[in-house]
């Protein structure tokens, strides 16, 4: 599947659109990640364990969302927007959001 936050695909055409899709996953952070993001607020530095959570959501939610292309005939998706967020009283829950155009080429 041809994921692209273009809207058009280069050297090609676009013979149909099949309907906008989705696909979102919402990972939750343990304590000991809790932990040591907080450590790493306070000394500076990057979040190894928050990236990998990240990254793992991101990977979900497109894996989602192409599977809703692919079920409607689909061969790409076009003019994808990911969005991220934070969920849960402390914010200890990430959220990705991905959406597009499904289409033929």
């Amino acid at each position: 599947m041809l994921n692209t936050t273009t809207h058009n695909i280069d050297g090609e055409e676009i013979k149909e659109y099949l309907g906008i899709v989705a696909g979102e996953a919402i990972s939750g952070a343990n304590f000991l990640k809790d932990l040591m993001a907080s450590l790493r607020d306070f000394t500076g530095g990057r979040s190894e364990a928050y990236e990998a959570e990240l990254s793992k959501a991101r990977k979900i939610a497109f894996e989602e969302m192409n599977q809703k292309a692919k079920e409607m005939g689909a061969n790409a998706v076009v003019g994808i927007d990911i969005d991220y967020g934070t969920l849960g009283d402390t914010g200890s829950m990430l959220m990705v959001s991905v959406n597009g155009t499904a289409v033929k080429f």
